[in-house]
């Protein structure tokens, strides 16, 4: 037996891709089949993970992980365009075969790797930064050996120490011509070294602050052929440095648009022009490095990160502090956008799940909700709610998306949007209404100032909306009421819509704020908080059935128990305790000293997941309400505070290998870090989470088929009706059902194929059949039964009783199981079987 996998926490999605510059693939020419002439592939840092995409479809084509930290550099193997160097804060460099997403060697450094630099001229050695050792925030650029000796996991401790003092952020250091030095910027300081004559030349600029700004480097490019060093700088200059191979009689010239800092600098490939980037949002393209020749990209939605360029000089590409990436023409020309993880300054949504996509949706742009797809890390839709201009100036009070709530099936979307002022609140409630045919939410009702005060919390009555009477929207606000929102017919000969919102019910509770809200299960019950006190009203008559309290705290959010436990009421409160209310009692059943900051219910189960904060920890609680003992606990989750979490529901139940681990077989829990980090939690080991992906860039069903894959049954034999056996077409077509380890081994090149070990136990795997699970004595049944068979019973007989076993009857699925016969009266219906009646038919 193998011991089930431990519970770990996994950067699922959402990680930035302005970790590192982005990579173009090589020549479609040199890489294999791609979109057409030019670079086919992009390839990011994202997280623990480095993902390829494709340049002519914007998909994720592949996700690359086995890193153990934050990526922080990918470079081509300049002596293999099909290989990719990455580099992780783990301490390992690893060498990919990016097309097929196989890792070939790990090589451990030992030390955080913040940088990575691979340069043509030295073959074996790549260049990172790494921390020095005995001195804080102090840094050194190093050369690593790579070794070439044999096996996977290798060793590199080699290593050369270039450049001292370094900055650690990777645009502050550039190679030259041909590898013939490397530049170096922090602060005020310039430093540049040439290998061969091991000559180390520093510059500096003034360290006062003009009044035009501060002269400080923010980053650094070398031109590709010439002695020519481009900087950028706090106050939005950019200088080219020219004979700097003399220490007193270097000259720089200056270049001056951008108004703040100019955060990345690219030449293009041949150096007749070049690229800077910073937070105006715009790509400026300076021709010959001139004043005065000069074109724009504006309007590209946010600050740029990093610049790249392709091979061929063919694309561009910039990454965005939004998490977007633009790919650019050499014409500057936008081209296609590829939208991850919008990070808001404040996730005052929280995160919830719309029922249609299963995608999270959550703030995004100022005003805007993003729809956010967790399988492809990218953005499915922006809607924009507050539908007015943004001003990005700091200071102002512009309205804001405050909360979101779905309707059970996502008809209907309920947006909140705010403008703080001290002496004028604006508050809106927008009900939306899904359009199956526009594919889209479209503004119902807009209710301005629908309470007094800010709206504390909204929620829907959780049913099946077959009619629109069903539909309940509950409102809370600091103006001490609750609101409940119903819909009404629209009187009106001239209104474009025919149903619209109405307010049927306002409730109070001794003048106190109410603060959140939530419905039973079945729709029945309403809880809301007022205050230190649970309030629990029918939903029908809106009275007033009970009330709980557990002084002293103001309660931070209540939820109903599900399926089992629908009878339990759940709270947590400011002062820390997490307390169970029985509501067939009206009595407290349990409570727990829990500093708990998130408190998320699963929608498909009874479990709940309780997140603590406790000695700068947090920590994880599963637990059911029925049982005052949690059936999972994770202490030291993250060394992040974790502020919002959310069970998305699985397309297939997950197959888990511990009953403590049975809350994660139908939905998956994913949650928001304080720094804006995606995470979730898996009990698979790193292989098995990446085998979906490994299977995404296979050989098209068009290419050649192979004899091998003939010999496996990847090619569908194309056979007249008469000839094929029907039982044997059952059985075949069950196990060849594109097994991911057949796809491994047909459409991997040889020279890169993991080793066997890794390749037999999933292979085996894929050959063998599941069946339904049988009880002992049909079993048996079967095995007697087998037994007495002649020996020159046909294959077909055999293969048509197995197809009929697996078929289920349509009334067994109702619950109405058929008579099963007897053994002996089922021996004579068999031999009957076998008679000849073919003489019938001459009459």
């Amino acid at each position: 037996m193998v011991a089930p996998a431990a519970l770990r926490v996994v950067r699922c999605g959402g990680s930035s891709f302005h970790g590192a510059r982005a990579v173009f693939s090589a020549d479609s020419k040199q890489v294999g089949p791609g979109p057409g002439p030019g670079p086919g592939y992009l390839l990011c840092a994202s997280g623990d993970f480095v993902k390829m995409y494709s340049v002519a479809t914007e998909e994720t084509l592949r996700l690359m992980g086995g890193h153990a930290d934050l990526v922080t550099g990918i470079q081509l193997n300049p002596h293999n365009h099909v290989q990719l160097y990455s580099s992780s804060l783990d301490g390992t460099i690893k060498l990919w075969d990016f097309m097929d997403g196989i890792p070939i060697k790990t090589f451990t450094v030992g030390s955080k790797l913040l940088a990575l630099y691979a340069l043509a001229s030295f073959e074996d050695s790549v260049f990172v930064v790494i921390p020095k050792r005995g001195e804080r925030a102090t840094f050194q650029l190093v050369s690593v050996k790579l070794t070439k000796a044999a096996g996977q996991d290798l060793e590199a401790k080699e290593l050369s120490v270039v450049l001292d003092g370094v900055d650690a952020s990777p645009k502050s250091i550039a190679f030259g011509r041909e590898g013939e030095y490397v530049a170096s910027v922090k602060e005020i300081d310039l430093q540049v070294y040439f290998f061969k004559q091991k000559q180390l030349n520093r510059f500096s600029v003034s360290a006062a602050k003009t009044k035009s700004g501060n002269n400080q480097f923010t980053c650094i490019a070398c031109h590709p052929t010439e002695d020519c060093i481009a900087t950028g700088h706090a106050d939005g200059k950019i200088r080219i440095w020219r004979n700097f191979y003399h220490k007193k009689e270097y000259i720089y010239s200056t270049l001056h648009w951008h108004h703040d800092t100019v955060m990345d600098l690219a030449f293009s490939v041949e150096g007749d022009s070049l690229l800077s980037g910073g937070v105006e949002s715009v790509l400026v393209l300076w021709h010959n490095q001139s004043e005065c020749e000069k074109d724009f990209l504006p309007r590209l939605g946010s600050p740029i990160e990093y610049i790249s360029m392709a091979s061929d000089g063919t694309l561009c590409c910039t990454l965005h502090t939004d998490n977007r990436i633009t790919i650019i023409n050499s014409n500057l020309r936008f081209a296609r956008s590829i939208q991850g993880l919008i990070k808001s300054a404040d996730i005052k949504t929280g995160l919830v799940v719309d029922p249609r996509t299963k995608a999270l949706v959550l703030n995004g742009e100022p005003g805007h909700l993003q729809f956010y797809c967790l399988q492809s890390d990218q953005q499915l839709f922006s809607l924009d709610i507050v539908q007015r201009q943004y001003i990005h100036q700091a200071g102002l009070n512009q309205a804001d998306l405050v909360k979101v709530a779905f309707s059970a099936r996502g008809k209907w979307l309920a947006t909140v949007e705010e403008r703080e002022e001290v002496t004028d609140p604006e508050l809106q409630l927008k009900l939306w209404f899904y359009d199956e045919e526009a594919q889209s939410f479209k503004l119902n009702t807009r209710i301005n100032m629908p309470h007094e005060d800010q709206i504390t919390d909204l929620c829907f009555r959780d049913m099946d909306e077959l009619e629109d009477d069903s539909v309940i929207l509950v409102t809370t606000g600091r103006d001490r009421v609750f609101k409940v929102w119903v819909i009404v017919e629209d009187t009106d000969p001239e209104a474009q819509q025919s149903v619209s919102w109405s307010c049927d019910f306002i409730g109070s509770y001794h003048n106190y704020q109410a603060t959140n809200c939530c419905f039973s299960e079945d729709g029945s019950l309403l809880a809301v908080s007022f205050e230190e006190t649970v309030t629990v009203w029918d939903s029908v008559t809106w009275d007033l059935k009970c009330t709980f309290c557990h002084p002293p705290g103001k309660i931070r959010n209540i939820c109903f128990g599900r399926l089992t436990c629908s009878k339990y009421l759940i709270g947590v409160s400011d002062d820390g305790f997490l307390c169970c209310w029985n509501l067939l009692s009206c009595a407290l059943e349990w409570s727990a000293h829990l500093n708990i900051l998130v408190l998320q219910p699963d929608p498909l189960s009874e479990y709940i997941a309780a997140v603590s904060w406790l000695s700068k920890e947090s920590s994880l609680f599963v637990f059911k309400p029925n049982e005052p003992r949690p059936i999972y606990i994770q202490r030291n989750l993250c060394r992040e505070k974790i502020q919002l979490a959310a069970f998305i529901p699985r397309d297939e139940p997950e197959t888990v290998g511990s009953e403590k681990y049975l809350w994660l077989r139908r939905s998956q829990l994913f949650f928001l870090t304080d720094t804006q980090e995606l995470m979730t939690l898996s009990t698979k080991s790193l292989q098995e989470r990446l085998t979906p992906a490994s299977k995404q860039l296979a050989v098209e069903e068009s290419l050649p088929v192979t004899p091998f894959s003939l010999l496996l049954g990847k090619h569908r034999r194309q056979q007249s009706q008469d000839d094929i056996d029907l039982g044997k077409l059952f059985v075949r077509n069950k196990c060849e059902q594109d097994s991911p380890a057949v796809k491994e081994l047909l459409h991997t090149p040889a020279h890169v194929l993991p080793s066997a070990s890794f390749l037999c136990p999933i292979f085996i795997n894929s050959l063998l059949i599941s069946k339904e699970n049988k009880s002992a004595e049909e079993v048996a049944d079967e095995v007697e039964m087998e037994s007495e068979k002649p020996e020159d019973d046909s294959d077909e007989e055999r293969d048509v009783t197995e197809m009929e076993q697996e078929n289920t009857s349509p009334l067994e699925l109702f619950g109405e199981m058929t008579c099963k016969l007897p053994k002996s009266q089922e021996k004579e219906l068999r031999k009957i079987r076998k008679v000849d009646y073919s003489w019938i038919s001459a009459f």
